[in-house]
């Protein structure tokens, strides 16, 4: 089985590339970086890769809004050629500002039926009206995700001043969370889905934390599993000794299995 190709974007901002890229490699898979202004001058490199991601970082400077800049470009460029990555199956991953991005871009959640990429939600400022920079837990519910096991319950790092996820109405936010386009909701001490501060840092409804697309072939999530995939990166490592390995590892490492077993 050939080792999966890994398209890792840059652009102006984008500060979480090498986390992303070494993540990857460690999984398995064979990482490359891609300038964003490569891409959309050759939008046919992605049929080269088996997987796309988006890191985390503040992309053209959040200017406007967070990933606005960089969503609005990738759809006027490479907006068709994106799609049919993802349907003839590519997987996506979308990290922190990369989450922000392809809600705006239009490519999560795709709930929706419709032609091209339409922007179905988006993400703006958390409740608490500040940069929250803390440790949370996550939980995969049952979900569309192709490569998300039901259950899964990872803690990472959430680091974001707009990861609070704003749907068009409470009817939207309640068909992401029960028809499977909810890939991870902040979960409190007890494991319930939450909206209360601080074990959800940003006050999303009914805990959503994370998105897939209709595919299950696209994920988005707001905290970073890329400053958790090693031992050292777990807060407690000191006094509870080295971990086999780390929780927010399994995002990378399931996604290589998906795409090598495809390949």
């Amino acid at each position: 089985m050939s080792t999966p190709r890994v398209l890792i974007l840059r652009a102006p901002g984008i500060n979480c590339e090498r986390e992303t890229f070494d993540a990857f490699e460690r999984a398995g898979g064979a990482p490359e970086y891609v300038h964003v202004q490569k891409l959309v001058e050759r939008p046919s490199l992605l049929d080269d890769y088996s997987i796309l991601a988006f890191p985390g970082g503040f992309a053209y400077g959040d200017d406007i809004a967070a990933g606005r800049v960089l969503a609005n470009q990738l759809r006027s460029r490479a907006g068709d050629d994106l799609l049919g990555f993802v349907d003839r199956g590519g997987l996506v991953l979308g990290i922190c500002n990369g989450f922000q991005a392809l809600v705006r871009l239009g490519l999560l959640p795709r709930a929706e039926n419709g032609q091209g990429l339409v922007q179905q939600a988006t993400l703006t400022h958390n409740l608490s009206d500040h940069y929250e920079c803390r440790w949370v837990t996550l939980e995969a519910p049952p979900n569309r995700c192709v490569f998300l096991e039901d259950g899964l319950t990872i803690r990472c790092p959430a680091a974001h001043g707009e990861g609070y996820l704003q749907c068009k109405d409470e009817t939207f936010a309640k068909l992401l969370r029960d028809e499977g386009f909810a890939a991870f909701l902040y979960v409190d001490a007890n494991g319930n889905p939450t909206t209360e501060y601080p074990a959800n840092p940003n006050g999303s409804p009914h805990g959503l934390a994370g998105l897939t697309d209709r595919t299950g072939r696209v994920l988005g999530m707001m905290p970073h599993p890329d400053r958790a995939y090693l031992p050292i990166h777990l807060p407690n490592w000191r006094r509870e000794g080295l971990a086999e390995s780390a929780d927010g590892f399994e995002i990378f490492a399931a996604m290589v299995r998906v795409a090598r077993a495809e390949g």
